[in-house]
């Protein structure tokens, strides 16, 4: 009997637990407020209607196992565990659809944000349309440009394909903006904004509790030798693969960056140590990656020498995140990383001076694009024409709801004559930036404090603008766009580059699946493809097409751009269980509060003096 009892007891605890959800789901809301569309209105009451027809499903089954439990209760042989396990399953989907349906409520009632959440779908669905727009007006203007160079001998027919060109740049650009009005318009800007501050406190605390054991002398340790032949962009990636092997190894970094090229203080001169308390790499013999679970210290090699590569390393997130990240960012990859810069990257008090003192020289704030402009390291030569073209692209976007916009631009280069030229050549633009970082930037002096200094600056305020136009071959560029992430929901869109597609140095395979099949027209050299092939994408052409190789027929050759979509690569993680954030006091202040607090400073200041 007191077997039964217990039974009895799970039983109605079940029942219990799905009638509440019911309540919930039933129970009157609080008054939607007046801007409250009936569009929205419609999508919550859709929403209820689909929990409640899978409760009342959910209810349905548990009542069937409760007949067919009653049944059993006098042969029951393996002591309940089948049923029992069926049972708790069926409470873990309905807890599962408590919690989604009362998410969206914990905020309604505060009245900051709508009363329901976009599904995966949804927000994956309103990137695609804007990274398709983008993807066939660059195939227009690339054919039509084309076009108008074969047609020298015909004046007439060159100005009219100039007149259609300037005309379609117009029709894309009112497009382009009225999917960003849509965006704003769907009531889930706010939602995008709370949702990207608890994603990043969630991960920000983990790293925090994985550099903060609770005593270091016996913890499991990751050493890593900050110092490679390499430059500054590359050394700072290089540290962030460590960072990514402790979090999924879950082991303390401990990252020797004693006689630093850069510093010869090493990291805590520049930056915050990465731990307060456990700094410490002995613990017993020290044993090269990948040693065991047992082992209390690994050495980590480079990323190109590494044996037995796991699964976490880029471009893979975290399985545990990835609904949220894909839901929230166009590119969760890049805001994984720029994750872990986040926690890295906090100047310590001197150097915070330093930059608080140049955004008041500069006196930076936004609009503003970033331009960074490599040319030493044997980098294919752009003239800044090509970056202009683009920044050009970004301020007349903004001309349509901002027609008397300052255009201002932020330029770092390793070339000072490229600020000078960009000064000349752009007299309506206000250029920011400056020449000697330039010049401390060459190879000959780029490992002098000035140089630390100088492009630690341009990286920073890079990733404060709001639209960066560059190369991603260079690893400045790329992590200036990695930073980014973090002071936006997502600023996936938000570049241009003028060569390779975003990638990690050293990473995995770069796959994308293909959404439609693509017949090649005869003659095109392009790539068959069939729904659903796997594609290892070599790189975007930003003309409609991209290059790669079907990993089904082993063809190289090009596709269009459109018909393909980035494979999200999830690896098993440690989920940091003892990391809970329980209220708003508990969460580690947003990085996007102070480029907030940076821009709205000088603006206030330029307005004084106006």
């Amino acid at each position: 009997m007191r077997w039964v009892s217990g039974w009895a007891w799970r039983l109605g605890g079940a029942v219990g637990v799905i009638w509440l959800v019911g309540v919930a789901l039933l129970a009157p809301s609080p008054p939607l407020p007046s801007h409250t569309t009936e569009a929205s209105l419609s999508l919550r009451l859709q929403r209820a209607v689909r929990d409640l027809q899978e409760l009342q499903k959910q209810n349905s089954d548990i009542r069937a196992m409760l007949a067919d439990f009653t049944r059993q209760l006098g042969e029951v042989g393996d002591g309940g565990g089948g049923l029992l396990q069926q049972l708790e399953e069926k409470l873990r989907q309905a807890q599962q659809l408590l919690h989604d349906s009362d998410a969206a409520h914990a905020h309604d009632q505060a009245g900051d944000v709508p009363s329901f959440t976009p599904s995966l779908e949804f927000e994956v669905t309103r990137r695609r349309v804007g990274r398709g727009v983008l993807d066939m007006w660059w195939y227009l203007e690339d054919q039509l440009r084309d076009l108008r160079g074969s047609l020298d001998a015909f004046p007439n027919h060159v100005n009219q394909i100039t007149t259609i060109i300037e005309n379609g740049a117009e029709h894309a650009r009112v497009t382009r903006h009225d999917l960003a009005h849509l965006s704003g318009a769907d009531g889930l800007s706010v939602w995008r904004e709370r949702e990207a501050a608890d994603l990043s406190a969630l991960v920000q605390a983990r790293l925090h509790a994985l550099q903060h054991p609770s005593d270091c002398s016996t913890a499991r340790k990751l050493t890593c030798m900050l110092n490679r032949n390499c430059g500054y962009g590359c050394q700072i990636h290089h540290a962030v693969y460590c960072f990514i092997m402790a979090y999924g190894s879950k082991r303390t970094l401990i990252l020797k960056s004693q006689e630093w090229r850069y510093n010869p203080a090493g990291w805590k001169d520049v930056f915050k140590p990465l731990s307060s308390t456990c700094t410490d790499p002995s613990g017993g013999w020290i044993v090269h990656w990948p040693g065991n679970n047992n082992t209390q210290v690994l050495d980590l090699p480079i990323i190109g020498s590494l044996a037995q590569r796991p699964a976490f390393l880029p471009p893979a997130i975290p399985k545990d995140l990835r609904r949220r990240n894909t839901r929230l960012h166009g590119n969760p990859s890049a805001w994984w990383i720029g994750q872990f810069l986040k926690y890295m990257l906090k100047p310590q008090p001197k150097l915070q001076q330093v930059l608080d003192s140049m955004s008041d020289q500069m006196n930076f704030h936004g609009p503003i694009v970033g331009v960074h402009v490599r040319r030493t390291d044997q980098a294919a030569f752009h003239p800044i024409e090509e970056y202009m073209r683009y920044v050009d692209e970004y301020f007349d976007d903004l001309s349509l709801t901002s027609p008397n916009v300052k255009r201002r631009v932020y330029v770092a280069s390793d070339d000072p004559s490229v600020i000078k030229d960009t000064r000349s050549k752009y007299p309506n633009y206000e250029v920011l930036g400056d020449p000697d970082i330039a010049k401390s930037a060459a190879l000959t002096t780029r490992y002098s404090d000035s140089a630390l200094k100088g492009i630690i600056a341009d990286i920073h305020f890079l990733s404060l603008t709001d639209y960066l136009v560059c190369t991603f071959s260079s690893q400045v560029c790329r992590i200036a766009y990695e930073v980014m992430q973090t002071m936006h929901p997502d600023a996936s869109s938000a570049f241009h580059s003028l060569d390779d597609i975003y990638y990690y140095g050293g990473q995995s395979s770069h796959n994308q699946r293909a959404r439609f099949d693509h017949v090649p027209r005869s003659g095109s050299n392009e790539m068959a493809l069939t729904k659903g092939d796997i594609i290892g994408i070599a790189g975007n052409h930003w003309n409609g097409y991209s290059k790669g190789v079907n990993k089904r027929t082993r063809q190289s050759a090009l596709y269009p751009s459109y018909k393909a979509e980035d494979v999200v690569v999830t690896a098993d993680c440690p989920t940091y269980e003892e990391v809970r954030l329980n209220s708003k006091s508990d969460s580690i202040p947003d990085i996007a509060s102070h480029k907030r607090d940076v821009l709205s400073n000088s603006l206030e200041r330029e307005n004084k003096v106006t």
